[in-house]
């Protein structure tokens, strides 16, 4: 499958902190983003952060106390940012405004649309997909997050399933009394767009894996399986995070590793203005305004001091199992992070010390 690895990239739990090559910012023409507003009596901010939103800001539908003290500290009395902050989250089941609206209730603070990432937000760049008919999975408002992407042409997995009821075969209860006429007025499908877990995965995976196999053309046979077969774009590949239940372990692989992999790529971007890497071929990137970013491992989440299971040797001694994209490969000191805290609280706290920046 050709997953999109950008989301893995910008998928940084933590909080992060990144300093943009012009750090002159108050020079004139500067114009702070949307949802931010600088301080008259400080120099503007030559940093930011990407802040992750399971187990650092929220758990479940919880909010943290500890992060209501750091947007206390992060925004003004009149509830704007101080400070240019980011959400990332893999989360992919709510439009990109309603997760902004719900962000804004819990922390206290302006949050807009644009201030959000989710899994699949990279895929806006990926425009050579755009007017391909794409089978899209996953749950929520797939049609309207589809579109808002940039993909025009999109077919469901319910709206595949009713066209060929005989392809659902895994549920017994749904399967037709009666064999349909099979349909010849289908158009042919060219790809599959992967915006998170469906609800009904033997659905999904058996219906995904009839297009895969017929070359687009569910309900037709073929004497061989195609090879390559019809892009896969899959925005999320992380199954584990944090929300109201508790359960022990340790998930670096997406969150500090894809942190400290962002911070590797910039720095290549900055010595050879090197192309991003990413599924499909992406045009070239323009440079980028950011020189690094700091990876800051939080204990609300996931993560638990105590459990090194998943940084640890694997079995017979050697490497820990690797849980990321195969385009990546595996570099053990990528899942390290910079600074350890208890709590975003302290990470806010922590950058805004180094940067000499008053609270």
């Amino acid at each position: 499958m050709a997953a999109l690895g950008w989301a893995v990239l910008l998928r940084a739990a933590v909080g992060l902190r990144w300093r943009p090559v012009c750090a002159a910012v108050g020079l004139r023409g500067y114009r702070p983003a949307r949802g931010y507003t600088g301080v008259p009596a400080q120099s503007p901010p030559t940093f930011g952060f990407l802040l992750d939103i399971d187990g650092v800001l929220v758990r479940g539908h919880r909010v943290i106390p500890a992060a209501l003290e750091a947007f206390h500290t992060l925004c003004s009395p009149q509830g704007q940012l101080r400070v240019p902050v980011v959400f990332v989250t893999n989360a992919g089941n709510i439009l990109q405004h309603g997760k902004a609206q719900e962000l804004s209730a819990l922390l206290g603070c302006k949050v807009d649309p644009d201030q959000v990432i989710l899994s699949h937000s990279p895929m806006k760049l990926f425009t050579q997909y755009h007017d391909k008919r794409m089978l899209v999975s996953g749950q929520g408002p797939l049609v309207e997050n589809a579109r808002a992407l940039g993909f025009r042409n999109v077919v469901t997995v319910d709206e595949l399933r009713m066209a060929f009821p005989v392809l659902d075969m895994v549920d017994l209860e749904r399967r037709p009394k009666t064999t349909p006429l099979l349909r010849n007025d289908f158009p042919a499908i060219e790809g599959v767009l992967l915006l998170g877990e469906p609800v009904r995965w033997e659905t999904s995976l058996q219906l995904i894996m009839d297009v895969l196999l017929s070359n687009g053309n569910p309900g037709t046979g073929l004497a061989t399986a195609p090879y390559p077969h019809l892009p896969v774009l899959a925005s999320n590949m992380d199954l584990l995070w944090m929300a109201e239940a508790r359960m022990p372990s340790d998930n670096p692989m997406s969150d500090v590793y894809g942190a400290n992999l962002f911070h590797q790529y910039l720095q290549r971007a900055k010595r050879g203005g090197a192309e991003a890497q990413g599924a499909g071929g992406l045009r070239k990137q323009q440079p980028s305004a950011t020189q690094s970013c700091t990876s800051i491992l939080v204990c609300t989440g996931v993560y638990s001091p105590g459990d090194a299971a998943s940084t640890g040797p694997g079995p017979g001694g050697g490497e820990p199992p690797f849980h990321g994209h195969r385009d990546f490969g595996f570099s053990p000191s990528l899942m390290e992070a910079s600074h350890t805290v208890k709590d975003v609280n302290e990470a806010v706290q922590l950058v805004l010390r180094e940067e000499g920046w008053a609270v």
